[in-house]
Formats: C-alpha cells, structure tokens, sequence
C-alpha cells in the first residue's frame, strides 16, 4: 500500500457545454479548430480559467466578449486569463482555438495496413480526452458536447450522440459530420472513429443500432453484434431503465484489447471480427454484453473519483453475468460466475489484496485490477442474496432514475440501499468494500446417531493483515438424506462456530454455501462415499469441486469407475472436462522403453 492518497478533484466551474469543431488531416496526422465553452462558475469572483491541454498547442483565446484573452500553457493544462470576474450564477462563453499532431495518448493516427484502413480512433479513458480537446478532464464534472468533424472525402465520423447532419464540399473534397450529445456525460466517454468504414445498420424498435467495421467484414460482424438489441433490451428491463441514450453503436480499432465504453458508442478490439468460433464468439459475447452495461453503470452514473471504480466496473461485471445466466442458462450463469471468483482469488494469492473503494493510486488504471471487476461483481451478488431478488433489483433501478446523468461515489449507493429496502447495510460494506480480504473456511461436518444431529463445524482462517475482518455472512447449508433434501440458513459471525441440525438419518451430502453465493476459499474433508454422491448429484458446481477432491482416492477403483462415467455422461462440459483431467492424472503412466 506505498502508493500516494488521492483526492477527490476540487473544480472552480461548472463546464456545461462544449462545442469542438475540428478539421482533420490523416495523411498528415494533423488536425486544428476550436472547442467553445459553455460554463458558469462556483463562485464569485474568479479571474482565470484552468483547463487540461496535452500533446495540443493552443494558438489563441476568445473571451465572453470576443476579446483575445492572455493565456499560459504547460506541459498538462493551459490557464486563461479573464477580462473581468465571472459572478456566481453569470454563464459566459470562451472559445479556444488549437491545433494537435499526432498525439500518442488517448487519440491515434493509422496508416493503413493488411489488417485495417487508414483512420482514427479514440480512446479516452481515463484521463485522455485533454490529448484532444481543451476542457476540463475529470469525471466529477458532466456536459453536454458536439463534434463537428470535417474529414477527407471518402470517410465516414462517428461520435457520441445523435448525427445532426452531414454535408459534403466536393470542391474542397471533404464531407462534415455534426454530432451532438444532449445529455451530460463525462468526458472520458467522448469519442472519435473516422475511416471508409461500412456500417451495418440494426434497430431495437426506434432505436438505432449500428455496427461499424472495417470493409470486407461484415459477414462475420453480422453473426458476432446480433445479440446486441436483445442485450440492451434485456438491460432496459432488468434495471427499469429504458436505454438513455439517442442510439447505439460499435466501432472496431487497432487501439483497445477488449472494449471500451464510451455514450452511445463502444470501442472494440478489431480482433472481435473473427471467423466461426464458438469459445471466441462467447468470450466475445461476454464483452459486448459488459459494454453495453457500461450505458448504464458509467455512463448514465458515473463514478465521482476513481476510487470508486467498482460503480463502474462491478456492475459492469455483475450485468454480464447476469446476462450469461439469462441466454445460456443456469449452469452457464453458475459457472461464469465462478470464473470471476477465481480470477479475484488468484490475484488475491499471487498479487496484493486491497480495498475494493481504494483511494491509493499513482493512476486511475491502477484501481482496474481484479478486485474491481470481479471481486466486486461477486459482492454485488452477496448482496442480492441478503436483500432478495426483487428489493435488489428495486434497489439499482431506484438509484438510477435517482443519479441519472450525474457522477456518484459508494456512499450514495449505501444510502439508496436504506431508503429502498429500510435495512442498513453498512456493516456489509464496510467489511467488503472498505476493507481487503476475503474469508478462508476451515470446514468439518459429522451425524450424531444418538443425538440425531448433524454437527457443522467452521472455522474463518484467513490471515488478518491489513485489516482483514472476521466476516459477517448468512451462511445456506444444504443437507440430503435418504427422506430428501431442506437448506438451513445460519450466520457467520465469529472465528469458530458450530451447528447442529436434526437429521435422524446419515446424511448423503452436507453442502457448504448451498447455492454458491459466497466469495471464499475453503477446505473440507469429505468421506469417498460423500464425494462420490456429490459428484453425482450436486449442481453444477458442487459436482465440480467433488470430481477434483476425488483426485486424492486413486486408488479406490470405484473412484475410477465413477469418473470415467461422468467423463463420458454429466450434462455440464466443465464437468466432464474436470473428470477427464483427473482420470488422466490418475491412470498409471507407462515407463519409458
């Protein structure tokens, strides 16, 4: 934990607008224009306008009155000079003209090769856009924004927002494209794609979705974005928020790995484009479903400091999960969501654990690790369990119509949480999100013939460094006997704990977290006899787990007999393909000659 505290960004301005008009050049990777700023300050008084300027050179300043103001750059922004104060409440216009080349940051020139036309495109998260505009570059702060986008001729621009006009100069060989974005959004969000792209046109009812690739790819791009308006249909629903923005689109670029949000447009890797493949198709799936979150959780809220990553990109996380559970199923849904547990364990194990609202960074990008993805999609999903389907769901769509188009922090989800559901639930918080760690059960279970009593034994054993707690979690157990199966829900609260349950029967199978709702490690021993059951009969992935602790008894020739059945027959891949790995590991290896 040695990097430095970071703070919340103080700002002087409200920024409301901005209209940038640029006129780009990509043979020469030179573009210039201006960005006219609409804003009103915090309070009286203020003499000089600060703005984030990078890789730009200004070339002159306009005041409200049109007067020529005096200006300062350096290396990172560029101070402006008032004729006169701004009164609190006054609203003034400032107009700064620039020009860039070739930046290397958030905003990229490309030649064209084998693989893509010549073209632009963006990337501005998470502190990028100042690479290319003029303005102030941080997420505390929302505006609206047009881009006005003259390009040589044979180009087509895509921006955030609604497409205003297009119009053409054949005599100076160029075509002009207005966009304007009407609703506040953070300028992260703010994008540019230009290129001969083609543009592959769909709908969810009048809402336009397009998909932009580069020529030559479309038949594979057809099959890979067809699920999109049924994706942003789905999330409409599931939040109770209809889609907020005028359209949907998204754009292929050399510049990103996976993808990356932006209003109204998502920028993706170029290798989404690829031929039949069903492991790229779903990972691909993956990523388009996450994006398309984004419209809600980070672009219609958006966090207010990057500390708070999670309002973000847990969201994020969780909705595609969710949205895995509702196209492929329950099992799918299961085993997608173990994923993300293990992809947070393993750089809980190998890396750092840390707070999930984290405000120790050097950069932003820091903090998008995956405590923040995963980590806190699975929280999110410890909370549904406590709240209950319906009061969670409730609960996000309350906070955004609440937040809508405005930046928002942890604190103001906690507090929707009471004011929806009456329960406060801070202490959940306070131990998941504000403090690192996960819990690690020591597990042990036996039957009390005499007694007729199941006997569940748990210990927390996770190291408490850094302020790892002893947790506070509703712990399902599920038990099956003969007679059938009930699911008994007790609390966590302490180092060591012990339950007992009525059974006047030898249990089959007792399950730990029945449901798999917990994000945990844990050890427990099991008899070959119980193992075998619940490789058997358990959900997917209680079966799972049972197949690889079956790996110990190699030499128990049911073991053997049992897997290689569930090698050949269990109904979920991931099974059978855990039977086979062990199988393999198990058969006797033979000499060398």
């Amino acid at each position: 934990w040695s990097r430095p505290v970071q703070r919340e960004r103080d700002r002087s301005f409200d920024f409301i607008h901005y209209r940038v008009q640029l006129t780009f050049d990509l043979d020469t990777r030179e573009f210039g224009g201006e960005n006219r700023i609409t804003l009103t300050p915090l309070r009286g008084g203020i003499t000089q306008v600060e703005l984030d300027a990078e890789e730009i050179v200004i070339e002159g300043v306009r005041g409200p009155g049109g007067e020529a103001l005096e200006f300062a750059q350096g290396d990172t922004s560029v101070v402006l000079q008032l004729s006169a104060p701004l009164a609190f409440g006054d609203t003034a216009e400032i107009v700064v003209a620039y020009r860039g080349h070739d930046p290397q940051e958030g905003f990229f020139f490309d030649d064209a090769t084998e693989e893509h036309p010549q073209m632009v495109s963006t990337d501005s998260w998470p502190d990028e856009a100042h690479h290319w505009i003029p303005l102030y570059d941080y997420p505390n702060d929302k505006v609206t924004h047009e881009l006005i986008a003259t390009v040589p001729a044979g180009n087509k621009v895509l921006s955030n927002g609604r497409l205003v006009q297009v119009t053409e100069d054949e005599e100076a060989g160029t075509s002009t494209w207005h966009w304007s974005q009407d609703l506040p959004h953070a300028t992260y969000l703010f994008m540019v794609a230009i290129g001969p792209f083609s543009v592959l046109e769909d709908s969810l009812g009048d809402l336009p979705v397009n998909y932009w690739v580069y020529p030559g790819a479309e038949e594979n791009a057809e099959r890979i974005f067809q699920k999109t308006p049924r994706m942003i249909a789905f999330y409409s629903e599931l939040f109770d928020f209809p889609y907020p923005w005028a359209k949907y689109d998204q754009v292929t670029t050399p510049h990103v790995g996976g993808g990356a949000e932006a209003t109204s447009a998502t920028i993706l890797g170029e290798s989404v484009i690829h031929n039949p493949d069903p492991r790229q198709d779903q990972n691909w799936e993956r990523i388009i479903a996450h994006e398309i979150a984004h419209q809600w959780w980070g672009d219609l809220i958006t966090l207010r400091e990057w500390s708070h990553t999670w309002m973000n990109e847990s969201f994020g996380t969780y909705s595609d999960y969710l949205w895995t559970r509702h196209d492929l199923g329950e099992d799918e849904g299961a085993w997608a969501l173990l994923g993300k547990k293990n992809q947070y364990l393993r750089e809980a194990r190998t890396r750092y654990m840390r707070p999930i609202v984290f405000q120790r960074y050097e950069r932003p990008g820091d903090n998008f690790d995956s405590h923040t993805y995963p980590k806190g999609a699975v929280i999110l999903h410890q909370l549904r369990q406590l709240l209950g389907d319906e009061p969670f769901f409730r609960t996000l769509s309350a906070f955004l119509h609440e937040h809508a188009f405005q930046p928002v922090d942890t604190h103001d989800f906690m507090k929707t949480v009471k004011e929806v559901t009456g329960r406060n639930m801070d202490w959940f918080f306070e131990q998941y999100l504000f403090r690192p760690g996960h819990p690690v059960f020591q597990v042990t279970s036996s039957w009390d013939e005499a007694a007729g009593e199941v006997r569940l034994e748990v210990a927390q054993v996770q190291p408490r460094d850094h302020g790892v707690p002893i947790y506070r979690t509703p712990l399902r157990v599920g038990i099956v006997t003969p007679s059938g199966k009930r699911v008994e829900t007790v609390w966590l609260e302490e180092e060591r704990e012990s339950f007992s349950f009525s059974s006047s029967e030898p249990p089959l199978l007792v399950r730990f977290d029945e449901g798999n709702w917990l994000l945990k490690e844990w050890s427990y021993e099991k008899s070959v006899e119980e193992l075998l059951y619940q490789a058997r009969n358990d959900d997917v992935i209680g079966r799972e787990w049972a197949v690889r602790e079956l790996a110990r008894y190699a030499t128990v020739p049911e073991v053997m007999e049992a897997l290689s059945f569930i090698a050949r027959e269990d109904p979920f891949w991931a099974v059978r393909a855990a039977a086979e790995e062990v199988v393999a590991g198990m058969e006797p290896q033979a000499l060398p000659g």
